[in-house]
């Protein structure tokens, strides 16, 4: 058995070693068809299982191995430094060969008499994929075996991990809750649904308000905040009191109008939802950066019937007046980035609107919708390059900087490696973000999130200037 002395020594040799992988990284590429190295992107259960945190009440569960459920709970966890909870069908050798059914419909017996949530979310995984376990099959039984108590819910969606990532399970989740909640009645309501795509807490805390500013009813769904950034009151509790709830995501299908927030995960819900409830919408980036946040406050405008007021004018007013006094020093930086599709984007275009060059970036999730996204914004950078997929991978990234180097590096924590290694000023974003706390409290959405973000990336670049400087040049004013 190893000591704690032995466990930290191996733990740092670990660390060393990918830093030396890391200095063996060539320039030169390779034509790589079928491996990734270090993907920028995690596995489909893991978005499932967050969207579900967005429903009062609700429990996730994961139908497979106990290995898995804890994993993806730990990935949300080191992230959110906050409790996730989460149910599993724990299959054994048997369940891998003769199916997982008796493992759940048992798990929803002890779910329900235990742990008393008001929605049960199963999301599947590699192992109860593979074997075929046929989800409508399984809980229509235990329906009608009495092993779901009246008044609640037990809805699910298909997660394999070896198809999609993190944004996909994320997008089939959300699209879960329209197809198993959303009703229409005859009479519509002035009310706009915002489908939320992967965000910190944070921003749908900011994109709720906003609204509400507006004066423009909404219902948002997931929503995180009173989840994942809950407060600390002393009192254990296993279902926080933010999230939608249940007759909120009902009176969805009586909406007016639907605003997706990020094509990728939110697109399939919108669509399910016209078909389902004949509620229209419109799928936009999320607002981050300053023209992505004047379309949305432009589409909620026009959705809602709603003028726009001077406060919120006001705001998009100091967010110019920030980027005008410190245009000076972003001009011109080259900045590499990777993460979600639905952040990249808009990401990207504030970039370039901060007259910043984004030459570098990558997300493991494929998907037309990016490609053509970076070939407009970026079509006066000629050498921005950008890559999308599976092989769109952290060490693709590395080898582009190796070619040529960057002023700046934006992404999760993994990114941490290149930046030490480039000696690169790196800004945090995205999921996950292991080694640094409060993402789930401060926004990058809106103009007072965009202001945020610009802060971040302004102090990463001065901080690394003041460190790396002759002592000739090391000035008390920038």
């Amino acid at each position: 058995m190893r000591g704690r002395g032995e466990k930290g020594s191996q733990k740092c040799k670990t660390q060393k070693l990918k830093i030396m992988l890391l200095r063996h990284t060539t320039a030169k590429e390779i034509d790589r068809k079928a491996l990734t190295i270090n993907p920028a992107k995690t596995c489909q259960p893991v978005g499932a299982m967050y969207a579900a945190l967005g429903v009062h009440g609700c429990l996730p569960h994961s139908h497979g191995s106990q290995g898995c459920c804890s994993y993806h709970r730990s990935a949300l966890t080191r992230h959110f430094k906050e409790p996730v909870m989460a149910s599993t069908s724990s299959f054994s050798e048997g369940s891998s060969v003769f199916g997982g059914s008796a493992n759940m419909v048992a798990a929803l017996e002890t779910i329900f008499s235990v742990y008393d949530p008001e929605v049960v979310a199963v999301h599947t995984t590699c192992l109860s994929e593979t074997i075929g376990d046929d989800m409508t099959q399984i809980i229509s039984k235990a329906h009608e075996d009495g092993k779901v108590p009246a008044g609640k819910k037990v809805i699910y969606c298909n997660t394999p991990s070896y198809v999609g990532t993190h944004v996909t399970g994320y997008a089939n989740q959300v699209s879960a809750f329209v197809k198993f909640f959303s009703t229409a009645t005859p009479k519509k309501k002035n009310v706009v649904n915002l489908v939320a795509g992967w965000m910190e807490p944070a921003d749908m805390k900011e994109i709720k308000r906003l609204a509400s500013v507006l004066e423009a009813r909404t219902i948002m769904f997931p929503d995180m905040t009173g989840v994942l950034d809950a407060p600390l009151t002393g009192h254990y509790e296993m279902y926080p009191k933010g999230g939608v709830t249940i007759p909120e995501l009902t009176a969805t299908g009586d909406s007016k109008f639907t605003l997706g927030l990020g094509t990728y995960c939110t697109e399939d819900a919108c669509v399910k939802l016209e078909n389902k409830c004949k509620v229209p919408f419109e799928a936009i980036e999320i607002p981050i950066g300053l023209k992505a946040t004047d379309r949305f406050i432009t589409e909620l405008s026009r959705a809602a019937n709603v003028p726009v007021p001077d406060s919120i004018t006001a705001e998009r007013g100091q967010l110019i007046d920030f980027i005008a006094d410190n245009s000076k020093y972003f001009y011109g930086k080259r900045v590499a980035l990777f993460g979600d599709p639905d952040t990249l984007i808009p990401l990207t275009e504030f970039l370039v609107s901060l007259d910043m060059k984004p030459v570098y970036i990558v997300t493991g999730t494929p998907g037309k919708h990016f490609d053509e996204a970076m070939a407009t914004i970026l079509k006066d950078i000629p050498e921005a390059k950008f890559k999308s997929g599976e092989r769109a991978d952290m060490f693709q990234m590395h080898q582009w900087i190796k070619q040529e180097g960057v002023d700046l590096l934006i992404g999760n924590t993994y990114g941490k490696y290149i930046a030490r290694d480039e000696n690169i000023p790196f800004v945090r974003l995205g999921f996950p973000v292991t080694d640094r706390a409060g993402f789930n409290f401060f926004p990058t959405t809106g103009y007072v999130g965009a202001t945020n973000l610009a802060i971040k990336m302004l102090d990463a670049i001065l901080d690394h200037k003041d460190r790396t400087c002759s002592e000739e040049k090391f000035e008390l004013v920038q």
